[in-house]
C-alpha cells in the first residue's frame, strides 16, 4: 500500500525529530569537555560524571515526572497533571510526529538545563547531593518553566510569550539556578582573598573546552533548528544561518573586547562569547533577520566579559562562566525578542506590547528556577551537607568521590595551583567544623 502524502510528511517530520534530538544529547559531551577543560585536573573526572548523572537520572527523572509536569492536562496554567511515566492522557498534545520523538527532544533539553549548573559548581560540590539535585532540576525546575511558557495552556504560553527553542525556558533557567546554586555552597578555597582581591585557579587543558565548545556549537544545530519540530518547514533554514552568525558575531566580540579591554584576546572569553551569542539567539532564532541576530550575538559577547567580571566581584564562583552565559545572556536573548522580532518587535513598530511580555516571563522562569535551586541546595546543605572538606578539596575530588584520576602516571601535588599557605590557614580558620555544609 502507497504511503499518503500526510504519512510521507510525518515521516520526515519524525526524521528531522529524532535527529536533532541526537544533536541535542550530544552537547552533553560537549558540556563535559568544556567543563573538565575549565577547571583543574585533579577535578575534571568528577564534573564529567556530574554531566552524565545529568544524562541518565536525569532523563529517568523527565519520563518519571517531569514530561508530566511539562506537557500533561493544565492546572491553572501552572504544571500539567497527566502523563507521568508517558502513560495515561496526552491526547491533548498536537503533534504531527509520534509522542516518543517529542519526548526524546525535550528530554534532551531538560539534560542541557541541568548540566549548565553542573559547571558553576565545579570543584566543591559532593556527588551524591548532586545527584538528588539533577533528578529535581530535570524533573521538576525545568518541567515547570517549560509548562508556563511552552505548553497549551501555561500562563506565560497564554499571554504570547515568545521563547522558540529555550533562552529562558533552558539557558535563563540554568543560569539563575547556577547563581542560586553558587551562593549556597560558596566559593572554592583560595579563589577570593580577605582584601576582595581574586586568586586565578587555572584550567588544566583549554584545548578540551575549546573541543567542547565546537560540539556545543554543533549541537546547537538541532537544539533550535530542531524545535521547528518539522523538517519540511522552510523557515529552518533561516533559524539555522541566524544561530550560526550569532555565535560567530558572539566570539568574535569576546575576542574582540578583551584584547581592547586586557591587551590580550581571551581564549576562555572568545569561547564564552560564542556561547552566549548561542543562548541569546535561542529564543528569537525563528523571529528576526540575519542582520539582527548578529547584533544580538555581539551585544552577547560583551556582556559575557563584563558579567564573568560582576559575578568575580561579587564572589559568586562560577569556574566555567556558566551564570554569565546562559543566564545572562538567555535573559538578553528574551529581551531581545521584544526589541528585534520582525513581527511585533519595537524596533519594527510593535510598540511595548511584546517587550513587556518577555520581560514578564524571563524574569519569572528565573525567579522560579533561583528560588527553587537556593530552597533545594539549602536544606540538602542543611541535611545531608553539599560541600566536600578543605582536605578533600585540597586532594582532589577525582581520587576522594571516584577512587581514581582523570590522567593516570602524572604525579603532581594537590597543591600544584596554589599558595598552600593561606589555604592551610584558611582551614585552620573554619575548625572545629573543617567540613563546609
Amino acid at each position: 500500500m502507497e504511503p499518503t502524502i500526510k504519512e510521507l510528511a510525518s515521516g520526515i517530520d519524525t526524521i528531522w525529530v529524532l535527529l536533532c534530538a541526537a544533536l541535542v544529547f550530544f552537547m552533553e559531551g560537549g558540556f563535559a569537555f568544556l567543563e573538565a577543560g575549565f577547571i583543574r585536573a585533579k577535578n575534571s573526572m568528577n564534573i564529567v560524571m556530574k554531566v552524565f548523572t545529568d544524562s541518565t537520572l536525569g532523563m529517568l527523572s523527565y519520563w518519571a515526572f517531569g514530561f508530566g509536569i511539562m506537557y500533561g492536562l493544565d492546572k491553572a496554567g501552572l504544571f500539567g497533571t497527566s502523563g507521568f511515566f508517558m502513560e495515561g492522557n496526552l491526547e491533548h498534545i498536537q503533534l504531527r510526529v509520534p509522542i516518543y520523538a517529542y519526548w526524546l527532544f525535550q528530554a534532551a533539553f531538560a539534560m542541557a538545563m541541568a548540566s549548565i549548573v553542573s559547571g558553576a559548581v565545579a570543584e566543591r560540590m559532593k556527588f551524591s547531593p548532586y545527584i538528588i539535585y539533577t533528578v529535581l532540576a530535570a524533573g521538576l525546575i525545568y518541567p515547570l518553566a517549560g509548562h508556563w511558557v511552552w505548553a497549551a495552556g501555561g500562563w506565560l504560553y497564554n499571554l504570547g510569550m515568545l521563547d522558540f527553542a529555550g533562552s529562558a525556558v533552558v539557558h535563563a533557567v540554568g543560569g539563575w539556578s547556577a547563581l542560586a546554586a553558587v551562593m549556597v555552597l560558596g566559593p572554592r578555597t583560595g579563589k577570593y582573598n580577605e582584601d576582595g582581591s581574586m586568586n586565578v585557579l587555572p584550567a588544566h587543558n583549554l584545548h578540551l573546552a575549546f573541543l567542547g565548545t565546537f560540539i556545543l556549537w554543533f549541537g546547537w544545530f538541532g537544539f533550535n533548528p530542531g524545535s521547528s519540530l518539522s523538517g519540511l518547514d522552510m523557515n529552518i533554514a533561516r533559524i539555522a544561518v541566524t544561530t550560526n552568525l550569532a555565535a560567530a558575531a558572539g566570539g568574535t566580540a569576546g575576542t574582540l573586547f578583551t584584547k581592547f579591554r586586557y591587551g590580550k584576546a581571551d581564549p576562555s572569553m572568545a569561547m564564552n562569547g560564542a556561547l552566549a551569542g548561542l543562548a541569546a539567539i535561542t529564543a528569537g532564532c525563528a523571529f528576526v533577520s540575519p542582520l539582527s541576530a548578529v547584533i544580538i550575538g555581539a551585544v552577547a559577547g560583551v556582556l559575557v566579559v563584563l558579567a564573568v567580571a560582576f559575578f568575580d566581584r561579587i564572589k559568586a564562583d562560577d569556574p566555567v562562566g556558566a551564570i554569565a552565559v546562559h543566564g545572562v545572556n538567555g535573559t538578553w536573548g528574551v529581551l531581545a525578542v521584544g526589541l528585534f522580532a520582525q513581527n511585533g518587535g519595537l524596533l519594527y513598530g510593535g510598540g511595548f506590547k511584546l517587550l513587556g511580555v518577555q520581560a514578564l516571563g524571563v524574569v519569572s522562569v528565573s525567579v522560579l528556577a533561583f528560588a527553587l535551586t537556593y530552597l533545594i541546595l539549602s536544606a540538602l546543605k542543611k541535611t545531608v551537607g553539599i560541600r566536600v572538606s578543605v582536605e578533600e578539596e585540597f586532594e582532589g575530588m577525582d581520587v576522594i568521590e571516584h577512587g581514581m584520576p582523570a590522567y593516570t602516571g602524572l604525579v603532581t601535588s594537590p597543591l600544584y595551583d596554589v599558595d598552600e599557605a593561606p589555604l592551610h590557614a584558611a582551614a585552620e580558620d573554619r575548625k572545629p567544623a573543617l567540613r563546609l555544609s
